[in-house]
């Protein structure tokens, strides 16, 4: 099963069963926490790309 095939009826029993497992309360947190781990993710891989890209700058210029 590809993720790209699952369409919207699968995303929506994905998120009944996840409130019903982890209950209303505490899945704000866990998206909340999941936004944040992504966020720091996209940061630190961007920060590793920009530094690539100077390293090779600072290669041609040599």
């Amino acid at each position: 099963m590809n993720i790209a095939n699952l369409g919207f009826p699968g995303l929506i029993l994905i998120l009944v069963i996840a409130l019903i497992i982890f209950g209303p309360n505490k899945l704000p947190e866990i998206g909340r926490a999941a936004g944040n781990s992504l966020r720091e993710f996209k940061n630190a891989t961007k920060g590793l790309i920009d530094d690539n890209k100077q390293e090779k700058k600072e290669q041609n210029e040599n």
